[in-house]
């Protein structure tokens, strides 16, 4: 007689296969799993240290910005430094200029004239005073302009003081200052 095998084989060839795929399954899920975990620790880590860069950089850059603006200031301060320094050595190399000025000033006065107020803006003396006449008046202006420390006097206004006298004059002018040219003053 036949062997017939009545057992259910073929359902057991099922389980078993099903088993297989199912523990194949969680094996793939929990590799998975483990893949992204490790993955997701990776990725942290690799933040981490990119943070940590990155902080490092912040600080290092407000470092050199301080000292960029530390530079800033030093160089204005020395700007300002030079410019001071030009300012004294225009001074210092002006200051026998004044006292020429005012010496030719003294010089050229003629009698009967008097100065109440001298100014000066930058190469320009203004002048007011007391003249007893006209003609005074007219002789300064001449000696100003013949002057090799003034030039291009300007008479501003003349007005009559009767209370200095009948032909008393008050007077206001302006005289350029010049550098005389070589083989004077």
């Amino acid at each position: 007689m036949a062997n017939i095998n009545l057992l259910p084989w073929r359902e057991e060839l099922r389980a078993e296969r099903q088993r297989t795929f199912f523990s194949s399954l969680g094996l793939s899920a929990a590799v998975a799993v483990l893949i992204l975990v490790v993955s997701d620790r990776v990725v942290d880590s690799q933040l981490d240290t990119q943070s940590a860069r990155n902080r490092f950089l912040e600080d290092n850059i407000a470092l050199v910005d301080a000292r960029v603006a530390e530079i800033r200031d030093l160089r204005s301060q020395r700007q300002l430094l030079i410019e001071r320094m030009r300012v004294i050595q225009e001074l210092q190399g002006n200051r026998p200029i004044i006292v020429r000025v005012l010496d030719e000033l003294v010089r050229t006065v003629p009698d009967g004239v008097y100065y109440k107020t001298l100014s000066a803006q930058e190469d320009t003396m203004f002048i007011e005073g007391i003249a007893e006449s006209n003609n005074r008046v007219s002789s300064l202006m001449r000696r100003l302009d013949a002057s090799a420390w003034l030039a291009k006097p300007s008479l501003d206004g003349v007005t009559a003081a009767e209370e200095l006298g009948e032909s008393a004059m008050r007077f206001s002018l302006s005289v350029k200052i010049q550098l005389p040219k070589t083989g004077e003053g």
